[in-house]
C-alpha cells in the first residue's frame, strides 16, 4: 500500500472497555521520514485520566483479613514501636538523617501511589522518592527539633501531648486535663508558646533553611463571665497564677488551638498559621478540657463556595453542571451564579439589549421574566427559532442539578438529570416558534423531622411553541419570550400516628342464663 497518499490515520488509536483504569492501547501513525512512507504500530499501556487509580499499596496486611494481635502486658512495647499512630516515648528515638543523606526532592510523601497519567513502573519509581509530586499522607510533621505535637484524647479522654501531627490530616478533637492550680504556671502545655514556638521543616528531615516558623493571626482572651476580646498584637502571654482575696485564678491558659497550614502541590509546607483561645481557671484541683484542630489547605486555591450543607439553602444558586461522557464526573463553571440562569427582565423590554446578561436560578424562589423580540420582515422562521433558543436556554443549559447544595462533582449519583420537553401547538404549521421556557423543580424535605434538608429530586424543562406569526402593518414582527421557574415541594407531610379505638369483642357463655332460658 503506498502510504504517502495519506496524511494521517483515521483511527489513530484503538482501546478497549473506556471503563478500565489500565489497558492495553494500539495507536497507530505515519513516519513520513522514511522512503516510501511506512504505517507505525505501537502497542502502549494507557490510563484513563478520568478514573482514580490506586495502584499499589505497601501495607500489606490491609490485603487480607487477619487477626489482629491483642495488646498485653508481654507485647505492648512491642506493638508501641510498630504503630505509626503514637509518639514514641522519648525524643531521642526520633532520628533525623543529616542535609548530606536527603535527596534534592525530598518531601512529605504518600503511602499509597496515585497516578492519572503515569503507569505503574513509573508509579513506583515515584514512590521510591526520586521525583516531587505525591506526599505522604498521614506522616507526621516534623519540627526542628522533633515533631509537631496535636495533643488529643487516646486511650481515655485525658490528653496525650505524645500525639503527632498528620500530613493533610483534618482533625478537631477534644480532651481533657486533670491540673493542680498551684502547679498551673510549670505545666508547658497550658502555655501559649508551647504551641507557637515550634518550627515545621518544609521537607522532612532537612532543617538548614527549610524551617517553617508558626505565626499567631489571632488571640482572644476570654474573661471569667465569657466575655472575648481581640488582641491587637501577638505577643506571647505566659500563664499566671494571681489571688483575688481567697481565691486563686490562673490568667492566660490556653483553652483552644488553631492550626492553619499551607502546603503546595510538590507536598511541601509552604506557611504556618495559629490561633489561639486563652482564659483564666479557678478551683484547687480543676478537670480543664482543651480543643485542638488542623486544617491543611493547598496553596494557590480557592475553597468553592456551596448552596448548602447537606440541603440547600433558601436563596442560594442551584449547583449545575454538564457531563461530557459517561462514567465521567460532572462539569461546572467556576461562576456559581452561572451555572442555572435564565432572562433577566430589564425596564426597556428589548430581548436584543438584554442578550447575555442572565440571573441565576435562586433556590426556593418562583421566578418569572421576560422581554419583547422584534424580528425583521425579512428573517425566515428557521433563523428565528434558532435565536430564540438562544435567548432563552442562555449560553450553555446544564445536563444536570445537584441534588444537595454541597453534592461533589465527581459523584455523579448525587446529581439529578434535567429532563427537556419541547412542547408545540395545536396549529399545524411547518415551523414552530419557541415563545417560553418554563423549569420546574421538585424538591422534597430530607432527614430528621427536627432538622429536614432540602433534596431536589426532580427538575424538568419546557420549551413551549407557538406558530410564527404574521407580519403586522410595519416591517416587524413583534414576540413576547418568557421564562419561569417554579419550586414545587413534592415531600410527605408528616402526619402523626394514632391507634384504632378499641372493640369491644365479649361473648357470653351459651348457658349463662340456664335454668331461666
Amino acid at each position: 500500500m503506498d502510504f504517502s497518499v495519506f496524511s494521517a490515520c483515521s483511527v489513530p488509536i484503538v482501546m478497549g472497555d473506556s471503563q478500565f483504569c489500565n489497558q492495553k492501547a494500539a495507536i497507530y501513525s505515519l513516519n513520513f521520514t522514511a522512503n516510501p512512507p511506512q504505517r507505525v504500530f505501537k502497542l502502549v499501556n494507557r490510563i484513563n485520566p478520568s478514573i482514580f487509580c490506586i495502584h499499589i499499596t505497601n501495607y500489606k496486611p490491609a490485603l487480607s483479613f487477619i487477626n489482629p494481635e491483642v495488646p498485653d502486658e508481654n507485647n505492648f512495647d512491642k506493638l508501641m514501636k510498630k504503630s505509626d499512630g503514637f509518639a514514641l516515648s522519648s525524643e531521642s528515638e526520633i532520628s533525623f538523617a543529616t542535609q548530606s543523606d536527603i535527596p534534592a526532592t525530598a518531601k512529605y510523601k504518600n503511602s499509597l501511589c496515585f497516578s492519572t497519567s503515569k503507569d505503574a513502573a513509573e508509579c513506583l519509581s515515584h514512590a521510591a522518592g526520586d521525583t516531587e509530586w505525591i506526599g505522604w499522607y498521614g506522616a507526621r510533621l516534623q519540627t526542628s527539633d522533633s515533631f509537631l505535637r496535636f495533643p488529643s484524647p487516646l486511650m481515655s479522654s485525658l490528653c496525650t501531648d505524645d500525639n503527632p501531627a498528620a500530613f493533610l490530616v483534618n482533625q478537631a478533637v477534644k480532651c481533657t486535663r486533670r491540673i493542680n492550680l498551684e502547679q498551673c504556671e510549670e505545666i508547658e502545655a497550658l502555655g501559649m508558646a508551647y504551641y507557637s514556638s515550634p518550627k515545621i521543616l518544609r521537607v522532612p528531615g532537612l532543617r538548614t533553611k527549610a524551617e517553617i516558623p508558626i505565626t499567631v493571626q489571632s488571640v482572644l482572651i476570654q474573661s471569667l463571665n465569657k466575655t472575648l476580646t481581640r488582641l491587637e498584637d501577638s505577643l506571647v502571654l505566659n500563664q499566671t497564677l494571681v489571688e483575688a482575696g481567697d481565691v486563686k485564678i490562673c490568667t492566660n491558659v490556653v483553652l483552644e488551638v488553631k492550626y492553619s497550614l499551607t502546603y503546595t502541590e510538590a507536598g511541601e509546607i509552604a506557611q504556618a498559621g495559629l490561633a489561639l483561645l486563652l482564659g483564666p481557671v479557678s478551683g484547687p484541683v480543676v478537670p480543664l478540657e482543651q480543643k485542638f484542630e488542623i486544617h491543611f489547605i493547598q496553596q494557590n486555591t480557592k475553597p468553592v463556595p456551596l448552596s448548602g450543607n447537606p440541603g440547600y439553602v433558601v436563596g442560594l444558586p442551584l449547583a449545575a453542571g454538564f457531563q461530557p461522557q459517561k462514567g465521567s464526573g460532572i462539569i461546572q463553571t467556576t461562576n456559581r451564579f452561572g451555572q442555572l440562569t435564565i432572562l433577566r427582565s430589564t425596564a426597556e423590554q428589548d430581548c436584543l439589549a438584554v442578550e447575555g446578561i442572565r440571573t441565576p436560578v435562586l433556590f426556593g424562589y418562583d421566578m418569572q421574566s421576560g422581554c419583547k423580540l422584534r424580528l425583521p420582515k425579512a428573517i425566515t422562521c428557521q433563523l428565528a427559532v434558532q435565536k430564540v433558543k438562544s435567548l432563552l436556554k442562555g449560553q450553555g443549559f446544564p445536563d444536570y442539578v445537584a441534588s444537595f447544595g454541597n453534592s461533589q462533582a465527581q459523584d455523579v449519583l448525587d446529581w439529578v438529570p434535567v429532563h427537556f420537553i419541547t412542547q408545540a401547538s395545536h396549529m399545524k404549521d411547518s415551523c414552530q416558534l419557541p415563545v417560553a421556557l418554563v423549569i420546574e423543580v421538585k424538591w422534597t424535605k430530607y432527614g430528621s423531622l427536627l432538622n429536614p434538608q432540602a433534596k431536589i429530586v426532580n427538575v424538568t424543562a419546557s420549551l413551549l411553541s407557538s406558530s410564527f406569526p404574521e407580519t403586522n402593518s410595519g416591517n416587524e414582527r413583534t414576540v413576547l419570550i418568557s421564562t419561569a421557574v417554579a419550586f414545587v415541594d413534592a415531600s410527605a407531610p408528616a402526619e402523626a400516628g394514632f391507634r384504632a379505638q378499641p372493640t369491644i369483642d365479649a361473648r357470653l357463655p351459651f348457658n349463662f342464663f340456664f335454668p331461666f332460658v
